[in-house]
Order: C-alpha cells, then sequence, then structure tokens
C-alpha cells in the first residue's frame, strides 16, 4: 500500500492498495497524481505546479518488507517578468515582476546612483525595480541584468 499526504488544510489523500489493485483521491485537485502506474513507481506528479501546492508532502509505503515513511518539502520557484522602460526625464526602470524569490538586478556599466524597491505581494511572489537616472550619462545605453535562480536575463535600452 502506497499513501501520500499532502499539507493539511483540506487534506490531500493520494493511496494505492496493491492486493486491490485499487486507487483513492481524496479532497485533492486533478492536478495531482500518480506520475507513472502505482504499483511499479509510487511517484507522485502535480502537474501544472502552482504556489498553493508549495509545503510538505509524506510518502507511506507499507509492503511485507515494513513501512517506510518519506518527507518532502516542495519549494515553488516562479520565474518574474522582466521589462526595461526609460523616461523622458533619462530614468531608466529595471522591473522583475512577480517572482518568486525576489529577483536581483545590475546596471551594466555598474553604478552607484540605483536606488531599488522590493513589493511583496500576498501569494508570496516579489516585485523588485531598479531605478537609474542617465540624465548627465555620455552612455548610449542602459542595461539591465537580472539575476534569479528560474532565469537571468540581460535587456539592454537606446537612449540616444
Amino acid at each position: 500500500m502506497v499513501t501520500w499526504k499532502m499539507k493539511c488544510s483540506t487534506c490531500c489523500l493520494l493511496a494505492y492498495r496493491s492486493d486491490h489493485n485499487e486507487t483513492r483521491k481524496l479532497n485533492c485537485s486533478e492536478r495531482m497524481m500518480w506520475k507513472y502506474s502505482p504499483d511499479s513507481d509510487p511517484a507522485l506528479r502535480i502537474y501544472p505546479v502552482n504556489l498553493g501546492d508549495e509545503g510538505n508532502y509524506t510518502c507511506e509505503i507499507a509492503s511485507s518488507a515494513g513501512n517506510f515513511l518519506f518527507f518532502f518539502s516542495l519549494t515553488v520557484i516562479v520565474p518574474p517578468t522582466v521589462t526595461l522602460t526609460c523616461d523622458k526625464s533619462r530614468v531608466a526602470v529595471c522591473q522583475a515582476s512577480a517572482g518568486k524569490p525576489a529577483a536581483d538586478i545590475f546596471w551594466i556599466p555598474s553604478s552607484n546612483h540605483s536606488t531599488e524597491e522590493e513589493v511583496h505581494h500576498p501569494n508570496g511572489t516579489v516585485t523588485t525595480v531598479s531605478y537609474i537616472d542617465w540624465v548627465n550619462s555620455a552612455l548610449p545605453s542602459a542595461t539591465c541584468l537580472v539575476t534569479h535562480p528560474a532565469t537571468n536575463q540581460t535587456l539592454s535600452l537606446d537612449l540616444s
């Protein structure tokens, strides 16, 4: 017998009993299923995964070899949406929206005159915004580098 238990708010239970070739699903999303056939590989598949799936999972296996308990912690990483704009006063704005965890923003060439702010959203994502004033710069373009565990992006903007 194999049982997956997801974190308890409404407690999802996904179970398979091999002696009856029977599967059960209780309070689980339709996105939660067996990755393969549970009799050959009892791996859990969540597709597509979303932020609400983040948390702790337990797999219990009872067999003739004994009882086994495995614990897993799922962390969901969300890549940010990245934009680079410039206003009429030559302030370049690089924005990494709704990422999890927060993205880091760097300017190329590097500058000590940038300011950065973060907005934390209720769903756990973060928008990072960096501003740099190019008024007194002779450089023809602004380039921002956004680093994040899910993606690295470089955007350039012509300032001429």
